[in-house]
C-alpha cells in the first residue's frame, strides 16, 4: 500500500494568484502597465456565466483590468468577429477570451483565429499552437500549463519520467504533449483506440486523464507510485438523485496506489483560471516590451 498525497489545486492556485498579485503591483509601479483581460460570453449557459463571473472577480482580486462583453445568443458571427477586431486594437486589453461553446451560427474556428495571437491568452490560435509544437515561446492552453504546475508540486523535476496523456483533444491533449516534452519527458497520448490503454496507463510515471468519462481509470490502471492528474470534470448522479462532480480517475481506487493525485472538484479546475491571468500578465509584458517582475 502506497501512501498517497492528495495535490491541493485550490491551495497551488490561491498561492499563483497572490504572486500573480505581487508580480503585477510591481509593474504598475514600475511602469504604469495594468494588464487587460477581455471576456466574451455569447448567449446565456449557465455554466458559462458562473465561469466567465469567477474569472472577472479573480482578474479583479489580482489587480487586472477586466472587461465583459457579453452578446446575445442570436448574435451573428459578423458582429462577434467585428468585436474581436476592436479589441485586438484596444491598447489597454492585452488578454482576449471567447468562451466556447458558441452557437451554432458562428463558425468557432474562425472566431479564434481571428484573435491577434499576442492577445491569445487562451493558446488556441493556429500561430501559437504551431509556437508550442515547434518549441518557440507562445500563449500555452491554460488547463495544460495548470496541469505541469500541479505535477511540478509532486516531483519537482520531470527530465527522464515516463508520462501517459490518456486524450488528444486540443485543449487538452494535444498541448499537453507538448508541454510535456519540454519538461525532457518521455510522453505518449494514448486514446480510445490505443490497444491494451490500462497497459499503457501502467507505464506511466506521470499519468494525465483527459478523456470526459467519469471513473475510467481505475486503481489498477496505474503503476504504483505513480503522479497522477486528473482532467476530467463529470457530473454524475448519485444514489440520493442528486448530481456530483467525478473525475476521469476513480479515487477511491487510485488511493492507496499513486504516489500523488489531484481531487476532482479542487485539482485541476482551480489552475485553469489562475494560469489564465498568468496568461494575460505574460502577454501585456511582451506586447510592452517589458519583462515580468520577479515575484
Amino acid at each position: 500500500m502506497v501512501q498517497t498525497t492528495i495535490i491541493d489545486g485550490k491551495a497551488i492556485a490561491a498561492q499563483l494568484r497572490a504572486d500573480l498579485a505581487s508580480r503585477i503591483a510591481k509593474l504598475k509601479a514600475a511602469h504604469g502597465l495594468v494588464p487587460g483581460l477581455a471576456v466574451v460570453l455569447v448567449g446565456e449557459d449557465p455554466a458559462s456565466q458562473v465561469y466567465v463571473r469567477n474569472k472577472a472577480k479573480q482578474t479583479v482580486e489580482a489587480g487586472m483590468a477586466s472587461f465583459d462583453h457579453r452578446l446575445e445568443a442570436e448574435t451573428s458571427e459578423t458582429a462577434l468577429l467585428d468585436l474581436i477586431a476592436s479589441l485586438n486594437g484596444e491598447p489597454s486589453v492585452h488578454g482576449i477570451l471567447v468562451q466556447l461553446p458558441l452557437p451554432a451560427q458562428i463558425d468557432t474556428a474562425r472566431v479564434l483565429s481571428a484573435i491577434d495571437p499576442a492577445k491569445d491568452v487562451d493558446g488556441f490560435h493556429p500561430v501559437n499552437v504551431g509556437r508550442l509544437a515547434s518549441g518557440e515561446d507562445a500563449l500555452s492552453p491554460c488547463t495544460p500549463r495548470g496541469c505541469i504546475i500541479l505535477a511540478k508540486h509532486a516531483r519537482a523535476d520531470l527530465t527522464g519520467l515516463e508520462a501517459v496523456v490518456i486524450g488528444r483533444s486540443n485543449i487538452v491533449g494535444k498541448p499537453l504533449l507538448q508541454l510535456l516534452l519540454r519538461e525532457n519527458c518521455t510522453v505518449t497520448v494514448a486514446h480510445s483506440k490505443t490497444s491494451d490503454l490500462p497497459g499503457v496507463a501502467r507505464r506511466a510515471d506521470l499519468l494525465f486523464a483527459a478523456v470526459g468519462r467519469a471513473g475510467l481509470v481505475t486503481g489498477d490502471w496505474i503503476k504504483p507510485g505513480a503522479t497522477v492528474i486528473d482532467v476530467g470534470i463529470n457530473r454524475i448522479d448519485t444514489a440520493e438523485g442528486k448530481t456530483k462532480l467525478a473525475g476521469d480517475v476513480d479515487f477511491a481506487s487510485a488511493q492507496g496506489v499513486a504516489g500523488a493525485i489531484t481531487p476532482v472538484p479542487g485539482g485541476v479546475g482551480p489552475m485553469t483560471i489562475a494560469c489564465l491571468l498568468a496568461n494575460t500578465l505574460d502577454a501585456a509584458c511582451a506586447i510592452n516590451g517589458q519583462e515580468a517582475p520577479a515575484i
